[in-house]
């Protein structure tokens, strides 16, 4: 089985877009998925107050700082390092370094970040040093909207003094770094609407741009994939479907090698269905020997306030177990109690 039909088989795809909207007021309002929401009765004094004793009792009271940083939304986290910082005089990211341990400290270190900067350092990570992380840059860039994009653009520069678009270029090459460069645009459409004429137009253009000439055209291909909405896409892969004996992927596949191959694949997987997306990114962190923490960090902290509900969802459809098992099977100790706290009831 070819790894998109693994990609495909038993997704949960056919939704009616009315059913992410909720009533408030009588306006339709999007629906929330994350699985982590704000605390109840919130006091980040409280909090503050609670961590800083955790952390300087003898032995490090982890069951506490577990319990905290995963049942508070980022935006209260984001207080409670305020107030910590206020009361104590004490940096709370440099007290958690000092206190924790391997994988418990890298999680705890990036619930601590707000979401731009956390995308910021993992761009960063993803280009530093000996070879290039290119699936960590695909995954940020084509999952995140053209708001964040921009102010994740805007951190990387505060915290790095350079151009995201610079290292890219520096650190990439050819069709891939024009792919890369053309979803840092933050051009995509975002509407819902989906216009069928120019489905119909694009998935003749892709054809003949992949496999009705010789080489493909790749840049016919980025700029249609990183500028159409999800909705739009999916709907220009059903008219593609109708006009070639392959499937979209399939045909990448075959005229594409490398980094640009994967790259494109990976933003028609995300069109398609995003949580899906991320649900074969953890499934393949924790299958066979090992397991990839940073993916682990990386795709659970991200996604716990935005849509980490309907992966956990996918997750069970995809590969007839659930996320949650894979998790007690893979990981230990506190670090696992952070990990199965952001993916919610079981």
């Amino acid at each position: 089985m070819s790894v998109f039909k693994k990609f495909f088989k038993g997704i949960i795809h056919n939704r009616d877009p009315k059913d992410d909207t909720v009533k408030v007021k009588g306006e339709p309002k999007p629906k929330y998925y994350g699985t982590v929401t704000p605390y109840p009765n919130f006091n980040a004094s409280s909090d503050a107050s609670v961590l800083q004793s955790a952390i300087e009792s003898k032995d490090v009271d982890e069951d506490v700082i577990v319990a905290i940083l995963v049942k508070r939304s980022n935006e209260q986290r984001q207080k409670i390092k305020a107030v910590y910082e206020a009361s104590s005089g004490k940096n709370l990211v440099k007290s958690l370094k000092s206190a924790l341990r391997s994988d418990l400290e890298d999680v705890a270190l990036a619930l601590l970040m707000p979401p731009a900067h956390f995308d910021a350092y993992l761009l960063r990570r993803a280009t530093k040093g000996l070879g290039t992380d290119e699936d960590v840059l695909v995954e940020i860039l084509a999952t995140r909207s053209n708001r964040e994009i921009e102010e994740i653009k805007k951190v990387f520069r505060q915290e790095y003094k350079r151009e995201l678009e610079e290292v890219i270029k520096d650190e990439t090459s050819g069709d891939f770094t024009m792919a890369l460069l053309a979803m840092l645009n933050a051009k995509r459409d975002e509407s819902a609407g989906v216009d069928m004429e120019l489905a119909r137009k694009d998935a003749k253009i892709l054809f003949e741009a992949g496999e009705a000439i010789g080489d493909a055209d790749v840049s016919a291909f980025v700029d249609i994939l990183t500028t159409r909405s999800g909705p739009q896409l999916s709907k220009t892969f059903q008219h593609y479907a109708t006009i070639s004996d392959l499937t979209l992927p399939k045909a990448l596949q075959m005229e594409l090698k490398g980094d640009i191959e994967d790259c494109l694949i990976d933003i028609v997987k995300c069109a398609w269905n995003t949580p899906a997306f991320f649900a074969e990114k953890l499934h393949r962190a924790m299958k066979g020997h090992g397991t990839c923490e940073k993916t682990l960090i990386r795709v659970l902290v991200s996604r716990s306030e935005v849509d980490l509900q309907k992966i956990v969802e996918e997750y069970r459809a995809m590969f007839e177990r659930t996320l949650h098992e894979d998790i007690v099977n893979d990981t230990k100790g506190h670090y696992q109690k952070v990990l199965l706290g952001l993916c919610g009831p079981y």
